[in-house]
């Protein structure tokens, strides 16, 4: 299954005719430029487990960053780090 099929299937998984009214995925652009996603996870399996944040800058065209905060994923990333950011949840979501 490739990674945008995986997301939404994760996606479906969770709406149950509530969840879905109030939360989502959000996928959108930076001014920097860049990326920029956020996956709620409030009444998900996931709500609670753990994350280590990642964060890297080597400059404009090489930087990233994925951490969690009020129940949500949160990846941020240059032009080329949205697959990344996204493969990085998904990882996480399957752990």
């Amino acid at each position: 299954m490739n990674l945008l099929d995986w997301l939404q299937s994760w996606y479906e998984g969770n709406c149950d005719g509530d969840w879905e009214h109030l939360f989502g995925v959000t996928i959108e652009t930076l001014e920097n430029p860049g990326w920029r996603v956020k996956v709620d996870l409030e009444d998900t399996y996931l709500e609670e487990k753990g994350f280590e944040k990642i964060q890297y800058n080597h400059g404009d065209e090489d930087w990233m960053l994925c951490y969690l905060k009020d129940y949500a994923f949160h990846g941020e990333g240059d032009l080329q780090k949205l697959e990344k950011i996204l493969t990085i949840f998904k990882e996480w979501a399957e752990d």
